[in-house]
């Protein structure tokens, strides 16, 4: 791994971000004042699940919507080993997000690994706020997916190509009856 000094301001956000939640927007503006800068590290994984409802240079696109208004915080995808990228960009921080204790075992092994991996790099762990903490993507994925309402879990750019992706208007026909 090419290996640059570490820069203790300089923070990782990784995941797949399909689609970014308002959980994980606020999460990134919480922490950007602690940062100089935050990368928004958005994973191509094409083997978690199904694989992603959405491209990577979507989920991209998304985030970069989503997180415009924070100017110290740059959104990029990778396709490697995590502790790949952060070494090879020098940060000294990797940000990982808590909703519930049920996260805590997963997360902490996550963190053990990168800490074997990366010795030089620090796992930060941040909690979202409590109108928050019960979002995740792939429940907005099935809410959204399901044609429910996701208003409040999303930036309004990720519910409109969710709407778009999953719910093509249907050409409206006139007289159904269903007597």
């Amino acid at each position: 791994m090419n290996q640059k000094p570490v820069n203790r301001r300089l923070a990782v956000y990784p995941g797949t971000f399909d689609p970014i939640t308002n959980g994980h927007a606020d999460l990134v503006a919480r922490a950007a004042p602690l940062f100089e800068r935050i990368v928004v590290a958005v994973a191509e994984s094409p083997n978690k699940g199904k694989g992603p409802g959405f491209t990577l240079q979507e989920r991209i696109s998304l985030a970069r919507l989503a997180l415009a208004d924070l100017p110290n915080v740059e959104v990029r995808g990778f396709d490697c080993l995590l502790a790949q990228l952060v070494s090879e960009m020098g940060a000294g921080v990797i940000i990982r997000g808590l909703r519930a204790v049920s996260d805590f075992e997963y997360e902490f092994q996550l963190a053990s690994m990168n800490r074997h991996l990366i010795p030089q790099t620090e796992t930060l762990f941040l909690t979202p706020a409590e109108q928050y903490s019960f979002i995740s993507s792939s429940l907005v994925r099935e809410i959204g997916r399901l044609g429910g309402d996701i208003t409040g879990f999303v930036h309004p750019a990720v519910q409109q190509a969710m709407r778009q992706r999953w719910h093509k208007k249907q050409p409206e026909t006139e007289g159904d009856n269903y007597a």
